[in-house]
């Protein structure tokens, strides 16, 4: 079935007329057009530029200026804006001006030929040779590439995906693989987080031009977002080889360090880039970042106040001050992050950081009213920008109840890969799942690990590109695999996670969202055993609504959508109870902090393994942590925080609603 076009918005349909006047040269009446719109759409980005370039064309050009400044407050990163503020400067003949303001041009849109060659002709006036060369060595580049993919390159720069998309997907349809437009088409499935789509785009760009180093990068992008480090290692291994001062490719390598557990080596390449460069508010949090892990609290607090050093409204600093849960805002810092989240040309991602900084702020004040506006806030910004749909993720429930049965896993009870080794914690995130990560891997004989991501790429593998509704092919397709495909993907998962382990007998996958998919992990891995750590349902939701996650887990940017969540994971629970009966060791969070001892001796029975003391003095252990309860699983067990919600509780109505009588 066709897709339908695009409904266009009525300021777009406006927009249209506009520039098709200015296209006209008919300047005087695009530009009352433009002042009209600009009364109903005052923030508008595009509505501010029109104006401005007629201003310019009819000769206003301070006025222009003005209207460039208004742009540039509310949209700082818009790389035209400067382009045009160039061209201005350049009928004032400010040379120095023009240059400066064209190269912040570029820098943000190097697709951008009109800021190049005018750039070019400056530098000549001027007398700089050398850079004139360079201008002129852009130009020519983008002179040679289709003028459809230096636009939709010039689209995507600013942040136009959709219609950069449309421009280069309509491009490769007339003309065939083309290398450039193939690698912009995966940089737009990577800013989508459409990853499997970039991959393989990025793949087919390699293999014609294997030495394309930015396609390379790009290449390892994606396969570090896919959480496939041991191979983005050695894309990036080889780019560093190439470049080794390179910058970008040393962090990135930092980054697949970091997710392989080595923290300490990638601190150590932070700290060397940082010598190069002692103020870089981006590195200053990664080391933040690596320090907290490593339990190096104080030192990762001096960190994360550095990076808001070097900029005052960098929220993810602050956030992920505010995420050690242990730290307490001074009054200074709370103004700082009010005035910042308040300021019109504080980016859309600082503010929501910002919002639950704030939030988490007030909440240690005991101003719970304010706090929750600004939790409230942050949640709305993440909730527009989110295409989470409860309706997907109770689908899957349902197909997995209706696929997943008792005759399927009798069936193949013991096809999968027989290997004892794998220990999975599942379950809502927020539900204690880190403190028993924690208590577990103080035995001798466990290893703690991190959410890994090989159920989920297996799962990924098995519905291919069909990702929901009734006939989606997982888990449907689980009934048709045979034994020695159930063998083949439990080893593959087993050989898979070695990179992570050092070698105990035992080890724990603590990716929550795998309650999903303990009907796969039982045929794959029928030796394995799961935990499910659960947490009363209002304290558990809210304290996922008051959580930022780095990625995914976009149910939890309304109470409405959280509470439908925990009902579908309970729900799906009660099925594998049903049809895996002893199966899974269901861990109360409230019954591990009123009876340690009895919980810790419960859940070593159920793994078949000693009783271990260290396992009650779980804080001791020295370990990498990587979740938002870090700190926390650092200090003896407590009591604090589980009735926390009560104070949020006259806010908290539709998650009630939500839950119904589960709540």
């Amino acid at each position: 079935m066709p897709e339908s076009a695009p409904s266009v918005s009525p300021v777009e349909s406006e927009l249209t007329a506009i520039r098709m006047r200015i296209e006209k040269r008919e300047f005087l009446p695009a530009l009352q057009s433009a002042r009209q719109l600009a009364a109903e759409y005052p923030h508008n980005r595009d509505v501010l530029y029109s104006i401005a370039v007629c201003q310019r064309y009819l000769k206003r050009i301070p006025e222009a200026l003005e209207t460039l400044a208004l742009l540039q407050a509310q949209h700082p990163a818009y790389s035209r804006l400067y382009q045009e503020r160039g061209y201005c400067q350049t009928a004032l003949r400010d040379a120095p001006g023009a240059i400066e303001s064209f190269l912040h041009a570029v820098n943000l849109n190097p697709a951008l030929p009109g800021s190049w060659s005018t750039l070019q002709r400056l530098f000549k006036m001027v007398g700089d040779a050398a850079n004139e060369r360079t201008a002129a060595a852009h130009v020519a580049t983008l002179a040679r590439l289709p003028a459809q993919v230096v636009a939709a390159n010039s689209m995507f720069a600013d942040g136009d995906l959709a219609p950069a998309e449309l421009v280069v997907r309509a491009y490769l349809l007339e003309h065939g693989n083309h290398v450039e437009a193939m690698r912009l088409l995966a940089r737009i499935g990577l800013e989508r987080d459409v990853l499997d789509d970039a991959e393989l785009l990025l793949e087919a760009v390699l293999h014609a031009a294997p030495d394309y180093a930015a396609a390379r990068f790009d290449y390892a992008t994606v396969l570090l977002r896919r959480h496939r480090h041991h191979d983005a290692l050695q894309e990036l291994e080889r780019l560093c080889a190439s470049e080794p001062d390179n910058r970008a490719y040393r962090t990135s390598y930092a980054g697949a360090l970091v997710g392989l557990g080595n923290h300490q080596e990638a601190l150590q390449i932070y700290r060397e880039l940082k010598t190069a460069n002692p103020h870089g508010a981006e590195l200053e949090l990664a080391i933040g970042h690596c320090l907290k892990t490593l339990g190096r609290t104080a030192e990762a607090i001096e960190a994360y106040r550095a990076a808001t050093d070097v900029r005052a409204d960098y929220g993810e600093a602050y956030w992920s001050l505010a995420n050690l849960k242990t730290y307490r805002f001074g009054d200074d810092e709370i103004r700082s992050m009010r005035a910042a989240c308040e300021a019109l040309e504080t980016a859309r991602a600082d503010r929501w950081h910002l919002s639950f900084a704030l939030g988490k702020a007030y909440e240690d004040c005991g101003a719970y009213a304010e706090s929750f506006d600004f939790y409230a806030q942050g949640n709305a910004l993440k909730k527009a920008d989110s295409r989470y749909r409860p309706e997907s993720t109770e689908s899957n429930a349902a197909q997995q109840i209706r696929h997943v049965t008792a005759q399927l896993l009798q069936r193949h009870e013991r096809s999968g890969y027989q290997d004892s080794s794998a220990i999975f914690i599942v379950g809502l995130p927020r539900a204690g799942s880190t403190l028993l990560e924690q208590i577990l891997a103080s035995h001798s004989k466990v290893e703690g690990t991190m959410e890994l991501a090989d159920i989920p790429r297996l799962v990924l593998h098995l519905q291919g590109r069909e990702l929901e509704g009734a006939d989606a092919r997982y888990p449907a397709i689980l009934a048709g695999l045979s034994a020695q495909d159930l063998h083949a993907l439990g080893k593959q998962y087993i050989d898979g996670t070695r990179i992570y382990r050092t070698g105990k007998p035992r080890f724990i996958d603590k990716m929550p969202n795998n309650f999903r998919h303990i009907g796969l992990i039982s045929l794959i891995l029928p030796d394995a055993r799961i935990i499910d750590a659960r947490r009363e349902p209002m304290a558990c939701c809210f304290s996922n609504y008051k959580q930022l996650f780095a990625h995914g887990q976009e149910f939890t940017y309304s109470l409405q959508d959280i509470g439908r969540y925990y009902r579908s994971y309970v729900e799906l629970m009660r099925h594998w109870d049903s049809v895996l009966p002893g199966r899974v060791l269901r861990v109360q969070h409230e019954e591990v902090v009123a009876d340690l001892e009895g919980q810790v001796r419960r859940m070593l029975d159920f793994l078949e393994l000693e009783f271990e003391p260290q396992c009650l003095e779980f804080h001791r252990t020295e370990r990498s942590v990587r979740t938002a309860s870090s700190e926390q699983v650092r200090r003896p067990i407590s009591t604090d925080g589980l009735e926390q919600w009560r104070c949020f509780e006259p806010w908290l109505a539709p998650l009630r609603e939500a839950l119904g009588a589960l709540a």
